[in-house]
């Protein structure tokens, strides 16, 4: 970094301040008592002149040095005092002495942090505008227990880590400076010289609330609780809300990609705001969930490999134009979810990797600080500053954003010492086992605070494997979640839409196996951005068959998902049947609505949300085996199943023919005599379909299925139609 200023024949702590590497500042600058009075020192390696207020002493510069004292027999000079200076280049200053002012961290706050429960230690590390004494300013803290000396840096010090080298507050690893005058919107890092190694290491906040936009780094100081929310009714009622037995139909969107202006460039947040929400409202659905926003360097990982685990990324505006997003939602009734990655971070060497030059953050030995895969670094889940830094961040999206819930990001990686690794690349528990006790604990603690603390919000788990309990009770065992994504259903059943409609005979069990399970977890039925990358085809080409065909498979396969137990997840763009993959670099193929087939697609989701939300059958009981019932799992020749939903007295009856043969004079069963109504046809001409269907039913009194009735049933062709009596 910057050079030190000559060496001379001083005191070695001058020499030590004046080399950056004195680890208590404190004790040598500032005013001090003395054997024969007082002393006020300071070290401005940029200044000509220093005085103390325009017309107080000037002090005197000790000679070939960048510092300035003044000495008095009496205590006649009160802290804080005011320094004015003029620097080399002619420029004039004026600021309070940072090192005129005391310790303002409290010694509870580093306890809490220290034990892994400051819930809120967003509010008291970072950087924060602050008064002391009506005097204002920024106050900076940070963690990094493994450095000799930690400065704040930027552009109201020339970047310099000599100028305003911080407190230690010793055993707790915190290092905090005030700086009078600073306003919101200066830039900053810090600069850490490592304890062991002597390297020099200059970082951005861990803790920061804004970033520079990319591919700048720097963190900058906010303006905090300054947002007029207006979704005060909203925050009241989701207290209240019955999340199990409501209807949660959630359209995933990247923001970079949903939409952009005409020259290409991001939106901001209102922008977005005004015009996300005009779209979600009209298609039916009932939360958007954000793919992380939480500030990243690089748009190709989509936001998963996370630098700002407290700031919306500055892509798309500031921190309150995310507020008004997060508002503008609730006010029109839209739930907002937020991807949240709390199971890796990148390696970049400007944020959290070897943050004071050691592991602090991570694990030191790969085998369990690496994920060899992703490229990226392990939480270390067994250091109480680690869970708190991850666990103030959940707080910080659910308390200061009124976000409605999290998204947790691959969850599974979480929970195995050896996710993803060769035999001799991971290393047991202290039981032998392959279990991630430590993050386990994490998790469990996580989904209690964050579900007591905030009720009605959800935290949803990415787990795909059988891992027991995700979404119970941590009392019973559980880990806690709310929801988990059903990955086997998903694998299954786009697994039996690829196969040709001759051969889905032979694997009918794909239709109908996730039906053992559907009540083991609260579940959530995804078709994410996953399914959509990277050679797996977008939804639409996933499907067989012709342009016609490929429609009508994709039309019956969402009538399936909305018919089906567990809340709903579609990706944008798939409500549309965009034809080719999803891309980060560009907008979705909006001008595809400009054909029928894809006109007829969007409005089948559109017609399903709004049918889904309406009826109780379909949402009530997604979460017991209450809520459904088959009525023929068996039809594997005709590849051909129907089931009844169920919530109090209503009842929706559901047949989905997953051939391209029509079947005309299909019998099944039904529980009670009365005339039977088609609510819902995939194949109607208003979908662009062959417009095949039934109408009205009256049902015959022959004993079908097991049941008492039965009714005939035309069944159109690759599609799914909903009956009621």
């Amino acid at each position: 970094m910057n050079k030190p200023s000559k060496k001379i024949a001083l005191d070695p702590d001058l020499i030590r301040i004046s080399e950056a590497k004195h680890h208590d500042p404190f004790s040598v600058l500032g005013k001090h008592a003395t054997a024969d009075g007082f002393v006020i020192r300071v070290y401005l390696p940029y200044a000509e002149s220093v005085r103390i207020a325009e017309d107080g002493p000037e002090l005197t510069r000790i000679p070939n040095t960048d510092f300035f004292e003044h000495r008095t027999k009496t205590d006649s000079i009160q802290t804080p005092y005011l320094l004015t200076w003029e620097d080399k280049d002619g420029s004039e200053h004026q600021r309070h002495d940072p090192y005129s002012f005391g310790p303002v961290m409290s010694d509870f706050d580093q306890y809490l942090f220290g034990e892994g429960r400051h819930w809120h230690a967003y509010r008291k590390l970072g950087s924060h505008l602050h008064s002391i004494d009506d005097i204002s300013g920024v106050y900076f803290a940070v963690w990094a227990p493994n450095a000799e000396r930690v400065s704040v840096v930027g552009d109201f010090n020339h970047w310099d880590g000599r100028c305003n080298p911080m407190r230690s507050l010793g055993g707790s690893g915190i290092w905090e400076i005030f700086v009078p005058g600073l306003k919101a919107g200066c830039l900053y890092k810090y600069e850490l010289l490592n304890r062991q190694s002597g390297a020099i290491l200059v970082k951005t906040d861990p803790y920061g609330q804004q970033f520079e936009f990319r591919p700048q780094t720097a963190a900058m100081v906010t303006v905090e609780d300054s947002y007029a929310w207006g979704d005060a009714d909203w925050v009241e009622k989701r207290t209240s809300h019955d999340w199990l037995h409501k209807p949660m139909s959630i359209y995933e969107v990247h923001l970079g990609s949903w939409q952009r202006d005409s020259r290409g460039n991001f939106l901001n947040y209102r922008e977005l705001a005004d015009q996300l929400v005009e779209y979600v409202k009209m298609m039916g659905f009932t939360h958007i969930e954000l793919m992380p926003v939480t500030e990243h360097p690089l748009d190709i990982s989509w936001g998963y490999q996370t630098t700002g685990y407290f700031a919306p990324t500055s892509r798309h505006g500031t921190p309150d134009d995310f507020r008004y997003f997060v508002d503008h939602c609730h006010q029109n009734g839209i739930g907002i979810i937020l991807d949240w990655v709390p199971a890796h971070f990148p390696k970049d060497s400007f944020a959290l990797a070897r943050f004071d030059g050691t592991p602090l953050y991570e694990h030191e030995d790969p085998r369990k600080g690496e994920h060899r895969d992703w490229g990226t670094l392990i939480y270390n889940y067994g250091r109480n500053e680690v869970k708190n830094f991850l666990l103030s961040s959940a707080f910080f999206w659910l308390e200061e954003f009124h976000l409605d819930g999290l998204r947790v990001d691959a969850v599974a990686s979480m929970l195995y010492l050896d996710y993803s690794r060769d035999a001799n690349d991971w290393i047991p528990n202290m039981y032998g086992g392959n279990e991630n006790l430590e993050a386990i604990d994490f998790l469990r603690h996580m989904n209690t605070v964050t579900h007591e603390q905030h009720p009605g919000t959800v935290i949803l788990a990415e787990e795909s494997t059988s891992w027991p309990q995700v979404t119970r009770p941590t009392w019973t065992g559980g880990l806690g979640f709310s929801m988990k994504w059903n990955m086997g259903w998903m694998h299954d059943i786009l697994c039996y839409m690829q196969e040709e409609p001759i051969h889905r005979a032979y694997h009918h069990d794909q239709l109908t196996f996730g039906m053992l399970y559907a009540f083991t977890e609260n579940f959530v039925l995804p078709f994410s951005h996953d399914e959509v990358v990277h050679g797996k085809n977008s939804m639409l080409n996933k499907m067989p068959g012709d342009e016609w065909q490929r429609f009508a498979n994709l039309r019956l396969l969402y009538t399936m998902m909305f018919t089906y137990p567990g809340k709903k997840l579609l990706f944008m763009g798939c409500e549309f049947g965009q034809g080719t993959e999803w891309s980060v670099n560009r907008v979705l193929d909006w001008y595809v609505l400009d054909y029928a087939h894809h006109r007829g697609l969007q409005t089948l989701v559109r017609d399903l949300n709004h049918l889904y939300t309406r009826h109780t059958a379909l949402y009530s009981h997604d979460f017991d085996h209450q809520g459904f019932e088959w009525i023929d799992c068996h039809d594997y020749q005709q590849s051909i199943i129907s089931y009844r939903r169920k919530s109090g007295d209503e009842e929706l009856i559901v047949i989905l023919n997953f051939t391209p043969v029509p079947r005309e004079g299909y019998r099944i069963g039904v529980p009670r005599e009365g005339l039977y109504h088609e609510l819902f046809n995939s194949d109607s001409h208003y979908y662009d379909g062959s417009n095949m269907g039934n109408g009205h039913v009256v049902s015959e009194p022959i004993p079908w299925m097991n049941l008492p009735h039965s009714i005939l049933l035309t069944l159109p062709p690759l599609a799914g139609i909903i009956l009621k009596k």
